[in-house]
């Protein structure tokens, strides 16, 4: 992060991210216990869909998080071209 966020901007992103990991984590638990149960493969196909597609509705959040308030705060600030160079970083590691 290029700039420190004033924790009031933070706590509803922090709140909500981690509600969302609790329930990804609730997920995989199920996984696991299905597996072991010999549930049906169809079954665990749609739990492994739910769980990729609550990674990336959370991933979405931190990013655009982290657009709105790091990549603006550093711009805003003259830092740009490092800004830019950051995001390309967090976008790599997501895709």
């Amino acid at each position: 992060m290029l700039i420190s966020e004033p924790l009031v901007e933070l706590e509803p992103v922090k709140d909500d991210v981690a509600k969302r990991l609790a329930r990804i984590a609730g997920h995989a638990t199920s996984l696991k216990r299905f597996w072991d149960d010999d549930r049906e493969c169809a079954e665990m196909l749609t739990q492994i869909s739910a769980v990729r597609a609550a990674l990336d509705a959370t991933a979405k959040r931190i990013l655009e998080h982290h657009i709105d308030h790091c990549v603006a705060d550093a711009i805003a600030q003259g830092h740009a071209e490092d800004a830019v160079k950051e995001l390309k970083k967090a976008l790599d590691r997501l895709i």
